[in-house]
């Protein structure tokens, strides 16, 4: 009996430990290969713990560390504070709140411990806030010059904002921070890289419902973005496709290289160890124009101040 007992005992451990993820069941859109399948990664995070700026257990802290890969504090407006990263049981909760006597935004961000590199897939579950604010998953290089962005999106129900509010940005960098100021390429309508703006004819918005989206980081040469579970985007070195609106595939050669136009990279495109952060912005161009979150939107007691992040999941291809 002791000895059953014993065995019971351990496989509840062994089980508990080896416990279903929130995203098994869930296919990865990306194909891995001929001869591959994917691996899960360490870095996977279901936030199905509690988690305070003040107690952080293990299940936190053997992954994430609170603010941006170095001591920068965000740009414009923003300002990244510890206490606006939590979670609660569920889900990882980044908030936002006016800083007091100050025009400042208090907001939360967390960022790996551990680097990424390709080939790797990336995907997030997401609920946006309500926020004029980027609301972002992304990757970026320890020295900032190589950044992929898997969720940027500013979503909002304030009028004037509808544009915003039906799109997600679908985008990466390739920087050289040897200029002052730096110099930024990212491939957009003004590049003659179009599709960085993705919408869907009668969808009014992207934040009322959670939202799965993911990139795979093939190589230095190549990105695929999916949201829900659908391809929706692949730059390629001389090459770009999209969905476009009403479902329908664009696709398109250039004389020039998508990912890298004017070989910020020297040749080696988007190859460096990426850090992947989880947070929100009150980005420079936003402020200027005049767009800042109002003391209504930013109060908890009309619940638009968070931005929620049921899990995130990380994929490697290994053969099989």
């Amino acid at each position: 009996m002791k000895l059953s007992l014993l065995l019971f005992a351990t496989c509840t451990v062994m089980c508990s430990a080896m416990h279903a993820a929130e995203w098994d069941g869930i296919p990865v859109p990306a194909n891995p290969g001929q001869g591959y399948s994917w691996q899960l990664q360490t870095l996977s995070d279901d936030f199905n713990y509690n988690s305070t700026y003040n107690n952080r257990p293990t299940e936190f802290t053997s992954r994430w560390k609170e603010g941006f890969i170095n001591a920068w504090k965000g740009p414009s407006l923003t300002e990244w504070d510890a206490g606006h990263a939590w979670t609660n049981g569920e889900y990882l909760g980044i908030q936002a709140h006016q800083k007091p006597n100050s025009d400042n935004i208090l907001m939360g961000s967390i960022t790996s411990k551990q680097t990424l590199q390709y080939p790797v897939y990336v995907e997030a579950k997401v609920k946006m806030s309500d926020l004029t604010t980027a609301n972002n998953v992304w990757m970026l290089s320890a020295d900032s010059n190589e950044e992929i962005d898997i969720l940027e999106a500013y979503p909002s129900s304030r009028n004037g904002q509808e544009w915003f509010d039906q799109r997600i940005h679908l985008s990466h960098h390739a920087l050289d921070h040897s200029y002052d100021p730096f110099l930024d390429y990212q491939p957009r309508d003004e590049e003659n890289v179009f599709g960085t703006w993705y919408w869907e004819n009668g969808r009014d918005d992207w934040r009322s419902d959670f939202v799965t989206i993911g990139v795979y980081w093939r190589d230095p040469w190549h990105l695929e973005y999916y949201i829900n579970g659908n391809w929706v985007r692949t730059l390629d070195k001389y090459s770009y496709s999209y969905r476009n609106e009403m479902g329908v595939v664009e696709s398109y050669n250039t004389n020039f290289n998508v990912i890298d136009k004017y070989n910020y990279t020297n040749n080696t495109g988007l190859s460096k160890p990426m850090h992947l952060i989880i947070n929100m912005e009150q980005q420079s161009w936003r402020t200027d124009a005049g767009v800042v979150p109002n003391a209504a939107e930013l109060s908890d007691a009309n619940n638009k101040n968070v931005y929620w992040v049921d899990w995130v999941r990380i994929y490697k291809p290994v053969a099989n």
